[in-house]
């Protein structure tokens, strides 16, 4: 999976957007913190649900399971805006 071209990536401080551009079918931006930031760089290059946990487990102490639980939650969020090619 990987980030669809038309929504972007911007961090101010520790917030993380997404912003819809061009055709996106979604009107909106999406805050969130530092670790959504951090999901949201790895996708931007093709990649795995586990392959994103692994990554972050060697960035952020903090319990496998918590991450992996943070990252299912964004992936299905991301998916019901359409932010993610199929």
């Amino acid at each position: 999976m990987k980030l669809r071209e038309n929504f972007i990536l911007h961090r101010a401080g520790e917030k993380s957007y997404l912003v819809p551009v061009g055709g996106a079918n979604f009107a909106g931006v999406v805050q969130g913190n530092d670790l959504l930031g951090e999901i949201l760089s790895l996708l931007q290059e093709e990649t795995s649900e586990s392959a994103i946990v692994d990554a972050l487990c060697d960035r952020i102490d903090a319990p496998r399971e918590a991450l992996s639980r943070d990252v299912g939650t964004v992936i299905r969020s991301l998916r019901d805006i359409g932010a993610l090619e199929p």
